[in-house]
């Protein structure tokens, strides 16, 4: 299919124009025009890189780009090597961050119910982008083992795992700044990528209990289910890459 075609489609599907966010969402580096084989990876790193070079890749698909706002804009050191690749195969590179977190039907928070069992009831958080359920009274032990399966790493854990749970809120990658904001509507446990300091102590006092699962694990879902959508619907050849992140 055309590159452009591709561009349009995600732009609307992913209804980029909503979200303000803190990297350019789409095309990031243009490669050659017609894209038969795609590639999807959490983040634009150097080995993911690497194997779409080695695969013939004509397009990379990603949560995690390039460009972010604040960064030191020279095309040096890393950044050089990694723009160079792209370059040096004619590899298109396309990123897609909150629109790809949010998205009601593949996005990484859907998804991530999806994997705990969560009936999903509303959003909170700055613009929508987390979520709130609830599902049958289900001990906090289990909830572990359920995330466990789905990100492929056990969560830490912060505060009591006595109370059971029948209210949740969650929110993938790094959004521990949510929390205090999920206290207020009175869940038992609040799931997210990343921790803070600051969120041992909330979770103590508030009696809310916090599983942070990794930024990298909770986003692997969005990112391979848009590849697989659009393989479907374009007759793409697709792969997604999963290049280990411990965080």
């Amino acid at each position: 299919m055309e590159r452009s075609t591709l561009e349009s489609y995600l732009a609307d599907y992913l209804q980029v124009s909503q979200f303000r966010d803190y990297c350019p969402n789409g095309l990031q580096v243009e490669g050659r025009q017609e894209i038969r084989h795609l590639l999807t990876g959490v983040t634009a790193s150097q080995a993911v890189l690497d194997i779409a070079a080695q695969s013939g890749a004509d397009a990379l698909l990603v949560h995690h780009g390039y460009f972010w706002r604040g960064e030191d804009g020279r095309i040096t050191g890393i950044r050089r090597r990694r723009i160079s690749t792209l370059l040096a195969h004619d590899i298109n590179l396309l990123a897609y961050h909150l629109p790809l977190d949010a998205h009601a039907e593949i996005g990484n928070n859907v998804m991530l119910a999806q994997a705990m069992g969560v009936a999903v009831e509303g959003r909170f958080g700055d613009q929508n982008l987390g979520m709130f359920g609830s599902l049958p009274d289900t001990p906090l032990t289990e909830l572990v083992a359920r995330l466990s399966q789905a990100c492929g790493r056990e969560p830490l854990l912060l505060g009591t795992v006595d109370r059971p749970v029948r209210r949740i809120a969650w929110c993938t990658g790094a959004a521990q700044g949510f929390f205090e904001q999920a206290i207020a509507l009175d869940v038992d446990v609040y799931v997210s990528g990343e921790v803070s300091e600051y969120n041992t102590h909330l979770a103590r006092e508030s009696g809310v209990a916090y599983l942070a699962a990794g930024h990298h694990a909770t986003e692997r879902f969005g990112v391979r289910a848009l590849g697989e959508h659009l393989a479907a619907r374009f007759g793409l050849s697709h792969r997604f890459v999963d290049v280990d992140n411990p965080v």
